[in-house]
Order: C-alpha cells, then structure tokens, then sequence
C-alpha cells in the first residue's frame, strides 16, 4: 500500500512559516538563531518557537526544528544551556548530524522524535539501523541515493523508522552538504550554519608564473561556474518516491522568499493530493509545474534518483536564476464591501500596472489592472515607489490574507 507523503516546507522565519502552513505544508522545519546550518536564515528566538509552534500545531502541521550542527568542544556548553531553555515547548522533532548533539537531546528531551540530518550522510540501511539503535526515527537521506537505493534501504530497515527525502530546492555539489570549501576560502563553516556558497561563484584558470592571465576552464571567455548545479526538482515524480518508501517529501530554502515558498509548496501540495485520490491514474499537470516556475528558480534536474548526474545537471554559464515574475505585495486584508484590499508592498507599484494575484488552496487566482490605489490614509495615488508601506488596492475579485500579488516583467 502506497502511502500519501508528507509535505514538509522550510520555515526560516516566523512570516514563512505562517505562508508554509497557509500555502499547504503538513509540517515546517525550522532552526533557532544558533545551532542549525541555515544561519543566514536569522533563525527564530525562543518566544517565536514556542508561538510558531502553537501557531502550527493548531493548523494540525508538525515542527522540526533543527540542531544539526557538527559541534565543537566550545559549542557545547551553550547548546546545553540552550536545551534546558526550550524545555516545555512541544516541537514535534529534531533533527540533528552530530553523535554529541544527539546524545544531549536525549538527555534533555527522552521521549522526543530524533530526525537524522542529510549531513550524517546515510546511503545504506546497515548505518540505517545502526542510527536506529541510537533512538532514530526518521533518516533524512543522502541527496546522493538513487531511487532503487532508497527502496533498498526500506525493505532493510525497521517498519517504523521513516525516510524522508529532499524533493525540491538547491542541490550542494559536495558530499550531502559535507563540504569545507567555505570555511577554506572565507573562514565561514559550512558545517556550523554560515555557508558562504563559494560553489556559486565564477572561477578561472590562473598559472602561479603568469599571475592575471586567465584561462577558462571551459570554452567560455568568462570563466565556467564548474560547481553550480541545477535544481532539484521531483514534482513530476511524486510516484516513484512513493514507491520507493520515502515518507517525507523536504523542500529546500530556509533562506528563500515566501513568494518562492508560496509557489512551490502551492504546486507540490496539489499535487500530493492528486496523487493520493488515485494514486495509479495519477499525471502531474503542466499548470502545477507553470505555476510553480513563476518564482525564481535555476534549470531543474532529478539529481541521483535516476543516474548519476550529467553535464546537462550543472550550469556552467552562471549561476544566475530565471526570474519572469516580480513579487510585488502580500494581502493583509480584504473589504468586501469596498472592494479594496491592504497590502503590504514589496515592489514598486504603478497605477495601470497589470498584475496577477493568487492565494493558497485550490484557488485559481486572477489578473486584473491597478484601476485605484490609496495610501493609508485613503488618498489617491499614482505610484508606490517604497517597499514595506501598506497601500489599498481595487480588487476585482475577493483576496484573502496572505494572498499574493506578482507582475510578469518583459
């Protein structure tokens, strides 16, 4: 029996968990302002968990935080400290890499679920099982597993360990993130949450005796981006990673905007659902994968699921995404007897302007022209050049709180 997979949508701050569970997340994870591997995301402080928990858990949608750091000896007696603060709220998980990490959480949280990390690297089900001798209960794979290694590991392992699996989001060309590369070229650690993405700069060919003559490593003038993968993305293969037991289906992006998240958690939440009324009939549909392209994005690839990855999964031109849409205001609130919503402004608006605006759910959204816009003290304007000032737009149809709205750019 096949079962329906979870959603599970990154959350890097309180306003993107908010727009994962509106946009269809079952669960978020997120990391507080230390001790994860997103540190750029800004993370969450402890009254901000303990309310985006409550937020989620009356949603019905499960949080799992991350503590999956490898620590050194200095981080120790401030992660203890830090778990005997986050004691008595009830997130559902951790997810953790480090044997140290893990053993502290099972000193100071004994009944809770454990969620091993993609940095632990686990590509076979003899490390599977030995994590679940640890207290494990769910694996997040290696990025680096096909889909035949997956099922392997399913039918190796205890019935109620879980496999969860990234489906979406930026691929990292080392080892399931495992990588020293920045902390070699910026002094930043990859491994303790501050990443500087050297993977995505441009390089070129340099000989000691000929200092500031450049050679490209590929046949570009430019230079070659010779690490940059493509995204992942598995939206059209929901089935097979079904088939192949996994449980969980992760979107990357703790770091990525919420008009980004809106899209692809919208895309993949339809889908999921599709998927799980007939699961034998089922077919992805061009408007889910239209729909879902309209943020930010690079080429996509499935990664290892199907064979190693090519030439044809990397970019070697630039690292730069394909952006056709710009994210120019989220809904706050509709007047039905007006008309006019407040928005909350993200991006220059102009009277005239021909926007399209879409929500959460099964909802189709619309495209309508800026016809009257007002300042919020309800005069008329022509333009709203300054991001983050609330506005209030004619809308010609209903739009509810935490609706979008985007312009397509020539």
């Amino acid at each position: 029996m096949i079962s329906r997979p979870e959603l599970l949508a990154p959350a890097g701050d309180p306003e993107k968990l908010r727009i994962a569970i509106r946009y269809g997340a079952d669960a978020v994870y997120f990391g507080g302002e230390a001790f994860s591997l997103r540190s750029g995301a800004g993370g969450f402080d402890l009254q901000q968990i303990a309310d985006g928990v409550e937020y989620a858990h009356a949603r019905n949608v499960r949080c799992h935080m991350a503590l999956n750091i490898y620590a050194h000896n200095e981080d120790l007696p401030g992660l203890k400290t830090y778990l005997a603060e986050l004691k008595g709220i009830p997130i559902d998980a951790f997810i953790v890499s480090d044997p140290a990490v893990l053993c502290l959480l099972r000193e100071h949280f004994p009944q809770a679920q454990l969620h091993l990390s993609t940095q632990a690297n686990t590509t076979n089900y003899l490390s599977a099982r030995f994590w679940y001798d640890q207290g494990v209960r769910r694996l997040v794979l290696a990025r680096e597993l096909s889909l035949a290694e997956i099922g392997q590991i399913r039918e190796n392992i205890p019935e109620d360990m879980e496999l969860e699996c990234f489906a979406h989001g930026a691929m990292c060309i080392s080892y399931s993130g495992r990588c020293l590369l920045s902390s070699f070229m910026t002094g930043r650690d990859a491994n303790r949450g501050a990443c500087a993405h050297p993977c995505r700069y441009k390089y070129r060919l340099e000989e000691e005796k000929r200092p500031g003559e450049y050679w490209p490593v590929e046949e570009d003038a430019r230079g070659t981006y010779i690490m940059n993968s493509n995204d992942l993305c598995m939206l059209e293969h929901i089935p097979d990673l079904a088939k192949a037991g996994v449980c969980s289906l992760k979107i990357e992006g703790r770091m990525k905007s919420i008009f980004y998240l809106a899209h692809v958690v919208k895309a993949y939440r339809q889908a999921i659902d599709s998927f799980a009324k007939d699961p034998a009939a089922w077919q992805c549909e061009d408007a889910w994968v239209e729909e879902m392209s309209k943020a930010s994005h690079r080429h996509f690839t499935t990664g290892f699921y199907y064979h190693a990855p090519g030439a044809e999964d990397h970019n070697y031109e630039t690292s730069s995404y394909s952006r056709d849409y710009t994210f120019i205001g989220l809904v706050r609130s509709y007047d039905p007897d007006t008309g006019m919503a407040v928005v909350e402004q993200r991006n220059k608006m102009v009277l005239g302007d021909e926007i399209e605006v879409f929500g959460p759910g099964g909802s189709p959204g619309f495209t309508q022209k800026i016809t009257r816009m007002t300042d919020e003290e309800g005069e008329s304007i022509d333009s709203a050049p300054h991001p983050q000032q609330i506005v209030h737009i004619q809308m010609e149809q209903p739009a509810d709180t935490d609706w979008m709205l985007r312009r397509k750019e020539n």
